[in-house]
């Protein structure tokens, strides 16, 4: 049986394996419905976070979102599209990470979210923590513990 690494894992913080903001596609607070679903469909995402031109943290937006506020009764109302603003059907209550939590934290909020977004103390959005990432490290642990266990 081989070790994990369990040890160097939990001695990383967030701010270690997340992805940078400047990387990371977002919408602006006060963007309609249209350029948030272009942004969404482009980069093949289902949701991105909302920012302001400070490029404060204010939620997310999502497919499921955008579509949910234009289906009408009787038909899909794409007008709406471009009427309606982002900050109208944002999610607000989303988890956040501070650069400097733990991976165990992060760990705890990934379970149930692809992604989390990271801020710094004044809700500026610093980036992106992910499933992937989590997952690129703990196979590469293994690989280097499995590696080890054949020198032996």
């Amino acid at each position: 049986m081989f070790s994990l690494g369990a040890n160097e894992l939990m001695g990383l913080t967030i701010q270690d394996l997340m992805i940078s903001g400047d990387k990371v596609a977002h919408v602006q607070i006060g963007n309609n419905l249209e350029h948030a679903l272009l942004v969404l469909t482009k980069t093949g995402y289902t949701a991105i976070p909302v920012l302001d031109p400070t490029f404060t943290l204010h939620g997310l937006i999502g497919m499921n979102l955008i579509m949910d506020n234009i289906f009408g009764l009787e038909r899909i109302e794409f007008e709406k599209l471009e009427n309606m603003k982002v900050e109208e059907v944002m999610n607000t209550d989303i988890p956040r990470l501070y650069l400097h939590d733990t991976i165990e934290k992060g760990l705890d909020l990934v379970v149930n979210h692809p992604f989390v977004c990271v801020i710094n103390e004044n809700n500026i959005f610093e980036g992106i923590f992910t499933r992937r990432a989590i997952l690129k490290k703990v196979k590469k642990q293994i690989q280097l513990a499995n590696n080890g266990n054949d020198s032996e």
